[in-house]
């Protein structure tokens, strides 16, 4: 197969406060508002090569809008699209997202909204307080201490984790780079994808609930792990929770933390890892008790990590119907995340 997609280009969620959640990103994670558009907010983080990577969208719940990645080239855009409706997959052609011009539109087989697009703004030829001394930065460092520097992942919520895994991989290209599969049962409750040299830049979770199309987390990255203790001290300071982290994981070795945006969702902030460019790589598979969420396997992940959006509307991971061996899986303080 040809490589179809280039990498995350923008993530689009949906609150019930939009100005709540635009304040926080602007004041405490340092991203900086570029556009509004019928009640929308777009957002950039301050080494973003495009116009933006985040779209605050006004909705009933926190949740998924959609998440959109960059095609290689305009024939790629045309031939991912083809795949995905030779699969079955009715799309379509959409041409009103502000500053990306032409794009592809769907729902995948687990009800996400996915957006491929060649079309995009550079940021570049920025003037004023606002440009960077240094010729390959698009803009001057954000004045907030541990802001990120670019958005970095995406990871949803399937009710079937290696059938999700399988059919991006064979109908748009990704990588399939590793899954978890629990010590107590032969389930499978995490895996992570790529479409560049990345472990990931879509995780998915299992998902115990009936609601498709949920959405864990969203993830920005910082340069090094020394940022991201103080991105968490900054928050900390101002009265956001930690909710996990910081720590390693296992499955990628990246640095972590999670904490939540006013409408609850819940953001990851992330840096180190590997890079891996083998072409005819094969995944690997992972225990909890191999350390896949913490590396270090001596800490327990709070059960509020379960917790995907919008809310299920029927049993959820830590409710009754699901199998015991997941419940107590759930307990173990090796349990997956990424």
């Amino acid at each position: 197969m040809i490589k179809l997609l280039s990498h995350l280009s923008y993530v689009s969620i949906t609150t019930p406060e939009v100005e709540a959640s635009v304040k926080f990103y602007e004041e405490q994670v340092g991203l900086t508002v570029v556009d509004r558009v019928d009640g929308s907010v777009y957002l950039r983080c301050w080494g973003d090569y495009y116009a933006y990577s985040v779209v605050v969208v006004p909705g009933d719940e926190p949740g998924l809008a959609t998440m959109a990645w960059r095609s290689t080239s305009a024939e790629a855009l045309d031939e991912a699209a083809r795949r995905v409706e030779a699969a079955g997959i009715v799309g379509e052609w959409i041409d009103d997202v502000p500053q990306i011009g032409r794009a592809f539109r769907f729902i995948g087989p687990w009800g996400h909204s996915m957006t491929i697009h060649w079309g995009v703004t550079h940021h570049k030829d920025v003037e004023g307080d606002a440009a960077s001394i240094y010729p390959d930065r698009p803009s001057r460092r954000s004045k907030v201490a541990g802001a990120p520097r670019q958005l970095d992942h995406v990871t949803v919520a399937a009710s079937d984790v290696d059938a999700f895994a399988q059919w991006y991989e064979e109908v748009l290209g990704f990588r399939i780079m590793a899954r978890t599969v629990l010590d107590e049962a032969p389930i499978s409750v995490f895996s992570v994808v790529t479409t560049n040299e990345k472990s990931h830049d879509l995780g998915i979770v299992l998902d115990g609930s009936s609601r498709a199309g949920r959405i864990n987390h969203y993830a920005f990255w910082v340069d090094t792990r020394e940022e991201l203790l103080v991105a968490a001290d900054v928050l900390g300071e101002n009265g956001t929770p930690i909710e996990y982290g910081p720590s390693i994981h296992g499955i990628g070795e990246q640095s972590f933390l999670y904490y939540r945006e006013p409408s609850s969702l819940r953001i990851e902030l992330n840096t180190g890892g590997y890079r891996n460019y083998v072409p005819d790589w094969e995944p690997n598979t992972w225990k909890p008790s191999l350390g896949s969420s913490n590396m270090y396997r001596n800490g327990a992940m709070p059960m509020s990590m379960t917790e995907s959006f919008p809310p299920a509307d029927g049993p959820s991971a830590t409710e009754e119907g699901v199998p015991e061996e997941i419940r107590a899986a759930l307990l173990n303080p090796y349990t997956v995340h990424g």
